[in-house]
């Protein structure tokens, strides 16, 4: 083994001499002791230095530059080599709590050996960091939105329980030392129009507020979160980095929130550039720090030097986010010996290793949601005569990654994961068979000729990342990342259906992160699955599923409509209308569903009660029975339905959810505990409340509805309650 060189040993060796005897250098006092110590030393220009997320080294108190600024979104991003896991959307799909603990504990782990070993090299850039802008916990309110693969779907249950689960991952369990510092964004009323994300006003209705848009966030600061984004917009009128309401009255006044909030990227600037709430940089900075934001992604702190000479704030004031940000630093080690760090002693050969690769084919596995499937058509043989396996997705990298990714040097397309677990005998035939999105030319389709003499047809269709995603980066969107509809495109739709005319068996698989309303190919395909951004082992997962390695077991985190028409208006973002809580158009496919190739039945829910009173506990009961002949898993749902004589009661809320696995011909039982305040409600004002009536308890497959059973799914066990 070499040795490392002089450069590698001064980048990863101790601070120099005459900085090592400094108390904050002294892992051995407390925290607040270290932070007063390090404070007190600095400038005011190094502390505003602080405040940005590029921070240069101070030479004389031995502090290394560092870059906030990293992403691991679903792997560690944009930093060459990684697991990819599932893009969230995915992961959300999945709806399995440990699963997600332990894809965000490999994630970090990598992030981990990624980071030293870049310190080790000199290297101490963007994306080179332990501070994660992970997970997304904003609520996909509209498929359209183009980020919203980014996310955990459209519930503020699922979504603040996977979160959390996300940040617990990333964080870790020691009691001293983070693994990697997580943060919640994009807090709190964000998602989309991307083209208007600078400059509009989001205003939700003070109960779309408390009942939708903050509950997931609330969730990820009870977990410890270590850090907040705000978001780009206004909300209710005030910019959301630098919002009484959001930052000071419900972050750290109601919740207590001990960590540190930085803005999103350049979002300090649009407080006088776009919103017109200041006249100028220096004004913006100091509002967004007095409201409580911490760090700028971006130059405009540095304006603060220009907002204390004008006396717009103290430095008085610029020493408490200095504070919040040097206590992150302090609990990812970053000024301790590395042997007293336990994350820093990682293995290099975990990075994109067979064992994590293993977790994200497992990962992208339980994320396949099998939207239908005829009589006899799936799982497949492995030994078909012929197989033809078309569509823009089928070869495509960019179907398995998503936005945010990092990349692998064995990305296994849906092509190849076929291929390689099909008998080699099988006659196989691959043509991409038309665009993704563009007209195709006219003329002869060799395609439908070779569908005609094969006995299997799989089609890969949907989105990849150029048709959605953020701005600047989906560059095939006519709306900045945004989709204006939300059916196939339109060349995509007419291949499929001529493709029908065709193929003896046709096989539909969807990909991308968000709904995609395809009713026409529902009544034609055969059998249909949706795959999202699968990751690095996409392509040998839905291998799995296809040939019955593995029985489907992963459920919609979104509600499917049958039409872009049945959408409110994009930018409007109050919620009704919306989602499997509010919206009233019967969807294509119903939020939480997805069928098995076994067969599920539920026993009848049995309550510890018929009459609840405010604060008690319910206690709900049911037997989950295996009838079919493979083993299988469900995501056991449990919702309430309120009594609908509240003034503009959802229709139906998730309140807690169990993946299962059950044997073939066995029965498990399952329980639900839930609270007193499960059974509240929000009124007009925001305000959470008790509304005495009628409601119902319904346990089952997917979100409560005719709609979800017409298509497959087992009948739910049901109760009644009374609420006095």
């Amino acid at each position: 083994m070499s040795s490392p060189s002089v450069e590698a040993t001064r980048a990863a060796g101790p601070a120099p001499p005459a900085t090592e005897a400094l108390p904050f250098r002294d892992p051995e006092l407390p925290l607040a002791e270290r932070i007063d110590d390090l404070l007190s030393r600095l400038t005011l220009a190094e502390k505003i230095g602080q405040m940005v997320h590029e921070n240069s080294a101070i030479e004389r108190l031995g502090l290394p530059a560092y870059n906030w600024w990293n992403e691991a979104c679903h792997g560690v991003g944009r930093n060459g080599r990684a697991t990819v896991f599932p893009q969230v959307i995915g992961l959300a799909a999945t709806w399995n709590r440990a699963l997600l603990l332990r894809v965000a504990g490999a994630i970090a782990d990598e992030a981990r050996v990624k980071h030293h070993a870049a310190v080790a090299a000199g290297r101490r850039g963007q994306y080179q960091g332990l501070t994660f802008w992970t997970p997304n916990v904003n609520i996909f309110r509209d498929p359209r939105w183009g980020r919203g693969q980014e996310t955990f779907g459209e519930d503020p249950c699922l979504t603040g329980e996977l979160g959390a689960v996300f940040v617990r991952g990333l964080q870790g369990d020691d009691a001293r030392y983070l693994k990697v510092a997580a943060c919640a964004k994009h807090f709190a009323v964000h998602s989309g129009p991307e083209t208007e994300r600078h400059t509009f006003d989001a205003r939700p209705t003070p109960k779309d507020l408390a009942e939708t848009y903050l509950p997931a966030f609330e969730k990820l600061v009870a977990a410890r979160v270590e850090a907040v984004m705000g978001a780009y917009n206004r909300v209710l009128g005030e910019p959301a980095c630098a919002s009484r309401l959001l930052l000071v009255d419900i972050l750290r006044g109601r919740w207590r929130f001990q960590g540190h909030v930085v803005s999103d990227c350049g979002a300090i600037d649009d407080i006088h550039r776009h919103h017109r709430i200041t006249a100028s940089a220096a004004e913006s900075a100091a509002r967004a720090v007095r409201m409580g934001c911490d760090l700028n992604c971006g130059c405009t702190f540095n304006d603060l030097v220009v907002a204390v000479c004008d006396g717009l704030i103290r430095e008085s004031e610029i020493d408490v986010p200095v504070r919040r940000l040097l206590a992150t630093k302090f609990r990812l080690g970053l000024f301790d010996p590395p042997e007293q760090v336990p994350y820093a002693a990682l293995s290099p050969a975990i990075v994109d290793s067979d064992a994590h690769r293993t977790l994200a084919r497992q990962a992208a596995a339980e994320s396949i949601v099998l939207l239908k499937n005829a009589p006899g058509v799936l799982p497949l043989r492995a030994d078909p005569a012929c197989l033809l396996v078309v569509g823009p997705q089928a070869a495509n990298i960019g179907a398995l990654l998503g936005n945010y990714s990092g990349v692998s040097p064995q990305l296994v397309t849906f092509l190849e994961g076929i291929v390689e677990r099909i008998d080699p005998n099988t006659q196989l035939e691959y043509r991409a068979s038309c665009p993704a999105a563009q007209p195709g030319a006219p003329g002869v389709n060799y395609t439908f000729g070779a569908a005609m003499s094969s006995d299997v047809v799989i089609a890969f269709l949907g989105l990849d990342p150029t048709l959605e995603g953020e701005e600047g980066d989906a560059v095939s969107s006519l709306s900045g990342g945004d989709r204006d509809r939300i059916e196939l495109p339109e060349v995509q739709r007419t291949f499929l259906l001529e493709l029908r005319r065709h193929a003896r068996t046709l096989i539909l698989v969807l990909t991308g992160g968000s709904a995609i309303a395809v009713p026409e190919a529902h009544e034609i395909c055969d059998a249909v699955l949706h795959a999202w951004y699968p990751g690095c082992e996409g392509g040998r997962a839905l291998a799995d599923v296809l040939f019955g390695g593995v029985s489907p077991s992963g459920k919609l985190p979104v509600t499917v409509p049958r039409r872009t028409a049945d959408l409110p208006t994009f930018n409007d973002y109050r919620m009704r209308g919306r989602t499997y809580r509010f919206a009233e158009i019967e969807p294509l496919y119903p939020f939480g569903f997805g069928l098995s190739y076994t067969t599920f039945v539920y026993g009848a829910l049995i309550a510890s009660a018929d009459v609840l009173t405010p604060g008690q506990e319910l206690i709900v009961r049911t037997i989950l029975a295996n009838k079919g002949r493979r083993d299988g898993q469900d995501v056991v749902q449990c919702y309430l339905v309120p009594p609908q004589t509240h003034p503009d009661a959802p229709r139906a809320t998730l309140v807690d959810f169990k993946k299962i696995p059950v044997a073939a011909g066995a029965s498990v039982a399952v329980e639900f505990r839930l609270p007193g305040d499960a059974f509240r409600q929000v009124d007009a004002t925001g305000r959470f409340v008790w509304t005495p009536g009628r409601c119902a308890v319904v346990v089952g497959s997917a979100s409560p509805g005719a709609r979800a059973v017409a298509l497959g799914a087992p009948v739910p066990a049901t109760c009644e309650i009374r609420l006095a």
